[in-house]
């Protein structure tokens, strides 16, 4: 992440959101047909280590539930909400990989912010023929700008306006976490 000065509060340790996790999978289970195709898509970065991790709870719950792995990168922010992009950018899936036509897809990204990287990827996945559309977050901050809610939601933070919600996921950080964020 991006180190911006500033006090930080952890919210949410490994511990605390492996519960969460196993939660979400199976409000994820009530969701889903088990008799449908199913395609779950992390948004890049932290969204697709957290779909791992999601798929992993999930098959733990319900072994024989198969699920195909895509992730799509989308962009509007940096990590200290800096906007990057006055467009929410979208980058196709690479070429061979699972199509969504006519197949219920999960969705699942770390934050929930303003809306409109989710309202981006929902637009893409309906464009491409998807017959259902759910989404998961890990932390939604309450805010969203633009009519989008999360189906699962690990945790809800509804904090100061100028703070930044951190959500460190392996691989890309060393623990498992979710910290507020207080800029000086």
């Amino acid at each position: 992440m991006t180190e911006v000065a500033g006090q930080r509060f952890r919210l949410y340790n490994a511990l605390d959101l492996e519960t969460v996790m196993a939660r979400m999978a199976r409000q994820t289970l009530m969701l889903l047909d088990p008799e449908q195709p199913t395609v779950v898509v992390g948004v890049l970065r932290r969204g697709a280590p957290l779909a791992d991790r999601l798929v992993a709870a999930i098959a733990a719950l319900s072994p024989g539930f198969r699920v195909d792995r895509l992730d799509l990168k989308v962009k509007r922010y940096s990590d200290d909400l800096r906007l990057l992009h006055p467009e929410t950018r979208l980058d196709a899936p690479e070429a061979g990989s699972p199509s969504v036509r006519d197949r219920q897809v999960l969705v699942i990204d770390d934050v929930l912010y303003q809306g409109y990287s989710l309202f981006r990827v929902l637009e893409f996945l309906r464009a491409e023929g998807a017959s259902t559309i759910r989404s998961a977050v890990l932390a939604d901050r309450c805010v969203a700008r633009v009519p989008v809610i999360a189906d699962v939601i690990g945790v809800r933070l509804q904090i100061a306006p100028g703070d930044v919600v951190e959500c460190s996921v392996p691989p890309y950080e060393a623990e498992f976490a979710v910290d507020v964020l207080r800029p000086d």
